[in-house]
């Protein structure tokens, strides 16, 4: 009974929070917020929606059905990847987008602007020179 409470409590956080995600990104205003919204968001919704399935399967793999450890196993292998690719990607999305020029909506100051502007050709000083 309890356990039943829990699951649902953690499937109905899980949908909350990538119902969040989709909102933030039709709401934001550029990409780097928008992949906040969507790699936040959906990698917590889900940890908990994820979480919900494992009570789920270990219950019935109590219960009896042996059937269900696969369910569990399988959901924490889903799991280890979403919460290995999800950051992965939206970092490898947001520094494309910041290498082509891509600036944030409302950005005051970019530290990194000076790091990515290119050098002249012939104008980098040798080893030697620079004794």
């Amino acid at each position: 009974m309890i356990l039943d409470i829990i699951f649902y409590l953690f499937l109905g956080i899980g949908v909350f929070f990538n119902l969040l995600a989709g909102i933030g990104l039709l709401r934001f205003p550029d990409v780097y917020t928008r992949l906040h919204a969507g790699t936040k968001c959906t990698t917590f919704g889900s940890i908990f929606i994820c979480g919900g399935i494992i009570i789920y399967g270990l219950v019935k793999w109590y219960d009896g059905d042996v059937n269900s450890s696969v369910l569990t196993i399988h959901t924490i292998g889903a799991l280890i990847a979403i919460l290995l690719t999800n950051p992965t990607g939206a970092h490898a999305i947001a520094r494309a987008a910041h290498r082509s020029g891509v600036m944030p909506a409302m950005a005051v100051v970019d530290d990194l602007e000076k790091e990515n502007k290119p050098r002249a050709k012939g104008k980098s000083k040798s080893k030697k020179e620079a004794k």
